[in-house]
């Protein structure tokens, strides 16, 4: 034996196999000890007794963690171009890299440190998935570079980002003509470090972009326009914040969500009674559609995707996500919702934190005006409901 190898040859990175490590005992074969998280997905995958992988989902087989790694991830995203596996492919929940580090302290002692050897079957190629978790967490784009080149810097950083202090709350108040809150700074995900019970559930989060950490958007959503009218309509009322439920349909074949269907909650968030029958707020508007910050009479609607934590960090916050919408016109209004348009209207009638309508929201524009206006652009092709729109809008005059 030369240097401590097995065969009478030192072995890289790159030379050391599931085989290897199965045959010096570091791994043992089993059913369901390999898993893959990913964009929110986790696979899972039998480890076989001759270094195979097979995918409990559909049985397929792969002969190295890059393979399989490479394979999964493409469900999810199609740019993928390798998978990382052995950075991103877990044993018992601990990193394949790890494992394989291990047998080159206990068979190699005298090679090269574990983070300067070859990395195994084209990893050099893309940063490891734990690196781009922490990249983001940072702040930072991630850049195609081994993990080794993270600098201990930047731990600090992320560090000392953790101790940065709370937003301001909210003032739901008018401030002047125009309903605006007191500024709720969104913070960076990189302040919010693990889960803490102490933290104000209602702080802003700052979304990042898929393009941001060099991925791509792992499903598709569209929506209704009868959902964003409806929505729409609900937030104009009033100046506190509003809570509804989205509902639609989930197309496994084309990873499609559509939204068909909106259920406006008539309760109010400060009702502590009342507002425990919502169970977690599944849209919520903090700012509403008169935040001083959009001058425009539309109102901008931002959907976002929480991206669950890391397998490796469970206590994590999940980290929001912009989402990419598709909208579609639908050709009429539906009877449900004229109904809810109408429900609303009466839940909120004569309350004191309903907009008063008559008010000018401009120089030249009252509250209603605007509401109108930002309705305008989600109203259906067919035009014949318009009337009972000015019904809707009549019952708002008399309500404020």
């Amino acid at each position: 034996k030369a240097a401590g190898g097995p065969r009478g040859a030192v072995l890289t990175r790159r030379g050391i196999t599931l085989r290897v490590l199965l045959r010096d005992g570091l791994l043992e074969p089993a059913r369901g000890v390999l898993s893959i998280y990913y964009l929110g997905k986790k696979f899972v995958g039998d480890l076989g007794a001759d270094g195979t992988i097979t995918w409990q989902e559909t049985g397929q087989v792969f002969n190295s963690p890059s393979a399989w790694a490479t394979h999964c991830k493409r469900l999810v995203n199609p740019a993928k171009k390798s998978g990382c596996g052995w950075a991103s492919v877990r044993y018992k929940g601990q990193k394949l890299d790890q494992y394989k580090a291990a047998w080159l302290r206990q068979h190699q002692p005298n090679a090269a440190p574990a983070d300067e050897s070859l990395a195994s079957e084209g990893e050099e190629e893309e940063m490891a998935e734990e690196e781009e978790e922490e990249a983001l967490r940072d702040g930072r784009v991630p850049a195609p570079e081994p993990a080794a080149a993270k600098k201990t810097e930047e731990r600090s950083k992320k560090q000392q980002s953790k101790s940065l202090p709370e937003p301001v709350g909210t003032d739901h108040g008018p401030s002047g003509k125009r309903l605006e809150s007191r500024a709720r700074v969104p913070v960076r995900y990189c302040t919010l470090g693990t889960r803490d019970s102490a933290r104000n559930p209602q702080t802003l989060v700052e979304v990042t972009s898929f393009a941001a950490i060099n991925k791509f958007q792992p499903f598709n959503v569209a929506i209704s326009s009868n959902v964003l009218l409806l929505l729409d309509f609900h937030s104009h009322l009033t100046r506190s914040e509003v809570v509804g439920y989205l509902g639609g349909r989930w197309d496994t074949n084309t990873q499609l969500l559509t939204v068909l269907r909106a259920f406006p909650c008539r309760t109010r968030l400060g009702d502590a009674e009342a507002a425990a029958a919502v169970e977690e707020e599944p849209h919520s508007l903090p700012t509403g559609p008169y935040y001083h910050g959009n001058p425009s009479v539309e109102s901008k609607i931002a959907p976002f995707w929480v991206m669950p934590p890391p397998e490796q960090r469970p206590n994590d916050y999940g980290i929001p996500m912009d989402v990419e919408v598709a909208y579609i016109q639908d050709g009429f209004l539906t009877n449900d919702v004229l109904q809810e348009m109408t429900l609303l209207v009466e839940f909120y009638k004569g309350a004191p934190d309903l907009v008063k309508f008559q008010e000018l929201w401009s120089q030249d524009q009252t509250y209603l005006d605007k509401l109108k206006g930002s309705l305008a652009s989600r109203t259906p092709k067919d035009q014949s409901f318009s009337h009972i729109l000015e019904q809707i809008y009549s019952l708002l005059r008399l309500s404020s």
